[in-house]
């Protein structure tokens, strides 16, 4: 009898090893998967402004319209708590939702592709098991026919979609394996960082040389010592990764600003100079206009004797003022009468930064328009946008904004970029005008025409025939 109790009694403690082994193995995927998550940013889109986190919502703008992000929490009933692995795989993969229907490709399922079986079983993990459930619909997307109808993502997909999980070169590092990894698939840098081409597509020809993502613009981080991150070492580029700035040269802004934030400053130092010395590899892009670096043009000036005592905005006075009235009254204070900035360079310099530096001025008017706002664990950075909010009484016009854009160019940066009210207009708008509707649109149209000249072919070839 005694032996038989200590039987039972030692199959109890190996069930409850056992238990506890799973349990410590369950949470440890969960976590491993929370941080799969991070470097994929889930959170900056499928988190919108003041809500809750995964429960989506975030308006998304895009050349063809506004789409909303998803509810990625364990709801059942909102989000993807009824979904099986394979179905979550597939909608992280393929692009295919679970009742069938196609995800648009601003979900970069394109990128995602490329993550292995065991990393997608860890972000199924933690999405099901590390996050709270959250009971809400997000808007729903609504784009403008035939863009409406989900189904011509299969064409798109067809043509456009690399459904091969990321293979490691034989004939490269370990470390080098994974920063590729990392950077074509978790982060999904191609996603904002490589041009698209009329039908949405990336043009892997030209990866990550730059392209506009709404009203900033990804610039070209191939090794190109010109046009891309050439000149930069593989510690300034970890720098940069992790606190957003490398001062004298450059700052993040916009959806980069996010990044950093939500997600690389958040990755392993393992990670992030892994993410480097792949980047670092990229073969070198140029561009033609490209005759000098971004990051190391212009010098300080100062015009302050010539317009002391005057106006510095139009609203004290009638007469429309210029660039250098602009600058004094709206910029002088954080970045110095010079544009030098201040000493520890929480205001950056104006001079050697790449957004006065660059050909393409894009990143200086949406700097001004929207401003800049990042935190990271070395602080936040922050500039006011002075595009105009609702409770500004007096937002610097399109007009305003170009004068003041080229004064800084012209004493500041390359000098050689010139922007136009019609610019400053376009960057309110975020994105420029796409034709993508028109082509669809006319395809479709070129499509039903045919088919109807074939059906008429058709009858009267049957009344010929009798």
């Amino acid at each position: 009898m005694i032996r038989r109790l200590s039987f039972v009694a030692g199959i109890a403690i190996a069930g409850i090893a056992g238990a506890a082994e799973s349990s410590e193995e369950s949470r440890e995927l969960v976590k491993r998967g929370e941080y799969l998550a991070v470097a994929s940013d889930c959170t900056a889109c499928h988190s919108a402004p003041h809500g809750k986190p995964f429960a989506g919502g975030l308006a998304i703008t895009t050349p063809i319209g506004t789409i909303y992000s998803t509810n990625i929490t364990p709801s059942a009933g909102f989000g993807i708590g009824d979904y099986t692995e394979e179905e979550f795989s597939k909608a992280l993969r393929r692009g295919v939702r679970r009742d069938g229907a196609q995800l648009y490709s601003a979900m970069p399922y394109t990128s995602y592709a490329k993550l292995t079986d065991d990393d997608v079983h860890a972000l199924y993990a933690f999405l099901l098991h590390g996050v709270k459930p959250v009971d809400e619909r997000p808007p729903r997307t609504e784009l403008p026919f035939p863009l409406s109808m989900r189904a011509s993502m299969i064409a798109w997909n067809f043509l456009f979609l690399d459904t091969k999980v990321f293979t490691p070169d034989a004939q490269e590092s370990a470390q080098w394996n994974r920063g590729a990894y990392l950077t074509l698939g978790a982060a999904h840098c191609s996603t904002c960082h490589t041009p698209r081409g009329v039908l949405m597509q990336e043009q892997s020809s030209r990866a990550l040389s730059g392209a506009r993502v709404g009203p900033w613009f990804a610039p070209n981080i191939t090794s190109d010592l010109k046009s891309g991150i050439g000149s930069w070492t593989k510690e300034e580029l970890v720098a940069y990764l992790s606190t957003g700035r490398i001062l004298g040269k450059t700052q993040a802004a916009g959806s980069m600003g996010e990044a950093v934030e939500h997600s690389f400053q958040h990755l392993t130092s393992s990670d992030l100079d892994a993410v480097a010395t792949y980047v670092k590899s990229v073969p070198a892009i140029h561009d033609p206009v490209d005759d000098e670096s971004r990051f190391h043009a212009g010098a300080a000036f100062s015009e302050v004797a010539s317009t002391r005592g005057r106006g510095g905005t139009h609203s004290d006075s009638d007469a429309v003022p210029n660039g250098a009235e602009l600058f004094q009254g709206n910029c002088a204070s954080c970045h110095a009468v010079e544009g030098q900035g201040s000493k520890d360079g929480y205001y950056p310099s104006l001079f050697h930064n790449s957004a006065t530096g660059a050909k393409n001025a894009t990143n200086l008017v949406a700097a001004i328009l929207y401003g800049v706002e990042r935190s990271t664990s070395k602080g936040q950075a922050f500039m006011p946008g002075f595009g105009g909010h609702p409770t500004d009484a007096n937002p610097l016009s399109n007009r305003d904004i170009a004068a003041l854009a080229n004064y800084v160019l012209v004493n500041y940066g390359s000098g050689k970029a010139s922007i136009t009210e019609e610019q400053v207009a376009e960057g309110r708008q975020e994105w420029p005008s796409s034709p993508l509707l028109s082509i669809v649109r006319a395809a479709m149209a070129t499509l039903a025409l045919l088919v109807l000249v074939g059906v008429v072919l058709t009858v009267r070839r049957a009344f010929v025939g009798r």
